[in-house]
């Protein structure tokens, strides 16, 4: 790759912001200063460093968000505040996008990342990655609802879901439930109380596939996967 690309895209500025940082000498390879951006460097052995600074080699971003309520799962909004734009200048140069979407007004468990593969994989159909969310539900939970969920209940649009596994925890006028899923179509969760005759009035995603929600995780804040959980994501995206 083009050194002047390589410290681009690792967001050390525009290639022109760089060639300025080359010609002051601010910029090693293997020790030695190097001056011309078009020299082509090798991102597995050569090291790199600018001002000093080791330059880190990452094609794709992992992270792991506890997304807040009020906040969409897009990558920009006219109106809104977005996903993206509550993350780090440094991880914002990535342009992760959200893996699937949580509502506006859920919180929990989200992925993003700029690995279009992995996310195309792990949103198919046909790999039926599980979900799961906890929620509170006004109106009382049964175990008759336990199993219209278990057979796949009919949305208000004619739309059979797959089984779900919903698990109660509270049977009460607000009750507290975990359900699990393996598609998502649009606000399910919610149409899926919906079509039962009750109403989801707060909602959290808790996990997806293996990933589990860190719950060191403050509402709004994320972290990088480690590199056992990103093994855990390709295992099931290649399955």
């Amino acid at each position: 790759m083009r050194l002047d690309k390589l410290l681009s895209n690792m967001g050390f500025g525009s290639r022109k912001e760089v060639g300025k940082l080359l010609k002051k000498g601010a910029v090693k390879v293997n020790e030695e200063t190097v001056k011309s951006s078009a020299l082509q460097v090798d991102t597995d052995k050569d090291h790199v460093t600018i001002l000093g600074e080791e330059v880190i080699y990452k094609e794709f971003i992992y992270l792991m968000m506890n997304k807040p309520q009020g906040i969409l799962s897009a990558t920009e909004d006219s109106r809104d505040e977005t996903v993206v734009d509550i993350l780090e200048e440094e991880d914002q140069h990535f342009k992760p996008f959200p893996v699937g979407r949580l509502d506006k007004d859920t919180e929990g468990f989200l992925l993003l990342t700029n690995d279009g593969k992995l996310a195309h994989n792990l949103l198919s159909p046909k790999k039926g990655v599980p979900k799961v969310y906890f929620a509170h539900v006004s109106g009382v939970v049964t175990e008759a609802d336990v199993l219209e969920f278990e057979r796949g209940v009919m949305l208000d649009d004619g739309y059979v879901t797959k089984p779900g596994m919903l698990r109660i925890l509270k049977s009460a006028e607000l009750s507290e439930i975990e359900l699990t899923i393996t598609e998502g179509k649009y606000h399910q969760v919610k149409r899926m109380f919906e079509a039962v005759g009750k109403k989801v009035v707060y909602l959290k995603r808790l996990s997806m596939g293996p990933l589990v929600l860190d719950e060191e995780l403050e509402l709004g804040e994320y972290r990088d996967l480690t590199e056992v959980e990103i093994a855990l994501l390709f295992n099931i995206s290649e399955k």
